[in-house]
């Protein structure tokens, strides 16, 4: 379970009394990193590698004081010690890592001094170990907390895409067809997201196929069939001898792992498949913009053009504005410092339901959704302004998917809707766990979107969504 921020804070305070005099990288660099990570409440054994060799340049072995593959690398240096030298030393060893191994991050530290680079944003934040407490936000990609702009036709959008499209072709090519490899794509949809937006631990997922699987594929449609079982039981009706590993994964439920499906086949090159999705960051993904791109790399002929064929979320917006969301935020600004009239209207908004009677991959319902969303969040702001205290993040978020419907005449892009509903569900209760410092996920799902798989031109729409 993710930490909230209170939490991380009162712990980056203690850290950094106990580390106040710490200066030596030989003999205190590795208990030093292991309690920095436990900051977050992540342990630094299973995420990552002490002491990890490389091939530098100039072919001569190198060792990164701590690699966590794909996500940060950081080098320690004894108090006093160039950090320049220290930075580009870490960049030398770069070049002797995989593609996915690539760091997003690289941390620089003398104890004393944090230098953190973001190589993806070419940004650099320093500060010194007394004010840790005040820097914590910019660590939040290890809990999933950051916050994202999506931007159309996205190219981590695109990569994703087209790496679910060829595990989707593998499959296909063995036989494994129809609805249950609908069902099967749309669940591995969501446990790579799941474990990099804090529904599930850090790269949990990835590891459990690195860690459990065989390199050859054989055993691993099994694996993925137990794992399935597992997160549709709930804890404490769970085998009592079940793998440490499997029974560390949440309870899911919301009926996305229910079905029994046809056990599939893989070999190493579907194994690989799969290990390349997880080595994509899926807290980059916008459920809005990949739902339709997800839909178009399982049709080889609208693959060619992939992502042309969804609405963009500039012409939602001018849809939706001018519809509803334009009068709800011209209310909401006329009351705003009425604290009795602010939960009457949470509570208008919070009841209103929506239909789009041709959702296809969801894009309007997730967009309407997201933007009442972050209504909700200026209302609370507005409600509990004046450093009033909020003691069940749960009890003050009104608003949930069950308000949004949809009627799709195929199945498997009403399945990616549903999906994608959960998905904005959790990154908008990221947002608010942000905001009031407390962690709130929903699990077990117990509600869900209604996407009807049908024809809306005979269904009856009042009577199906009401």
């Amino acid at each position: 379970m993710a930490l909230s921020w209170n939490e991380i804070k009162d712990r980056a305070l203690n850290f950094s009394k106990e580390w106040a005099d710490t200066s030596n990288e030989e003999a205190d660099a590795k208990p030093f990193l292991v309690e920095f990570f436990n900051v977050f409440g992540i342990s630094s054994k299973r995420v990552s590698t002490f002491e990890h060799r490389v091939k530098k340049l100039d072919d001569k072995d190198g060792y990164i004081d701590l690699l966590w593959k794909g996500t940060i690398l950081i080098e320690m240096k004894s108090r006093g010690k160039n950090l320049d030298r220290a930075y580009q030393q870490a960049i030398d060893y770069t070049h002797g890592l995989k593609q996915h191994e690539l760091p997003k991050y690289i941390l620089i530290s003398d104890f004393e001094n944090f230098r953190l680079y973001d190589l993806e944003e070419d940004k650099t934040v320093e500060f010194k170990l007394n004010d840790l407490v005040n820097n914590v936000q910019h660590f939040g990609y290890i809990l999933g907390y950051q916050k994202k702009i999506y931007k159309e036709q996205d190219p981590a959008n695109i990569k994703a895409a087209e790496l679910m499209g060829k595990l989707h072709d593998r499959l296909e090519e063995i036989g494994y067809t129809g609805h249950p490899l609908e069902v099967y794509l749309v669940r591995i949809l969501f446990l790579l997201f799941a474990e990099d937006t804090t529904i599930f631990n850090k790269q949990q997922f990835q590891d459990y196929l690195e860690q459990r699987t065989a390199e050859d594929g054989s055993d691993l449609a099994a694996k993925l069939q137990e794992l399935f079982q597992v997160l549709n039981t709930a804890k404490e009706n769970r085998f009592k001898n079940l793998d440490e590993q499997l029974a560390d994964f949440p309870y899911v439920n919301g009926k996305l792992f229910e079905e029994n499906l046809p056990t599939a086949s893989f070999d190493t090159k579907m194994r690989q498949a799969l290990l390349d999705c997880c080595y994509i960051d899926w807290s980059k993904i916008s459920p809005a913009i990949f739902g339709s791109m997800f839909q178009s790399v399982m049709n080889p002929k609208e693959r060619r053009n992939l992502g042309a064929h969804y609405t963009s979320e500039t012409n939602i917006l001018k849809l939706i504005k001018p519809l509803f969301l334009d009068d709800l935020w011209k209310e909401f600004e006329s009351i705003k410092d009425n604290k009795n009239k602010l939960p009457e209207f949470h509570k208008k908004v919070s009841t209103l339901k929506f239909l789009d009677p041709a959702c296809g991959c969801g894009n309007f319902l997730v967009i309407t959704y997201r933007e009442l969303r972050l209504l909700e969040l200026e209302i609370l702001r507005a409600s509990y302004k004046g450093g009033q205290q909020v003691m069940d993040v749960s009890s003050i978020i009104w608003l949930d998917v069950d308000m949004m419907c949809g009627i799709e005449y195929e199945e498997f892009p009403a399945r990616i809707a549903e999906v994608a509903m959960w998905l904005i569900d959790h990154q908008m209760n990221m947002q608010i766990s942000n905001e009031f410092g407390q962690y709130f996920v929903r699990l077990p799902l117990k509600k869900s979107a209604k996407i009807i798989h049908g024809n809306a031109l005979q269904t009856d729409w009042e009577s199906e969504v009401t």
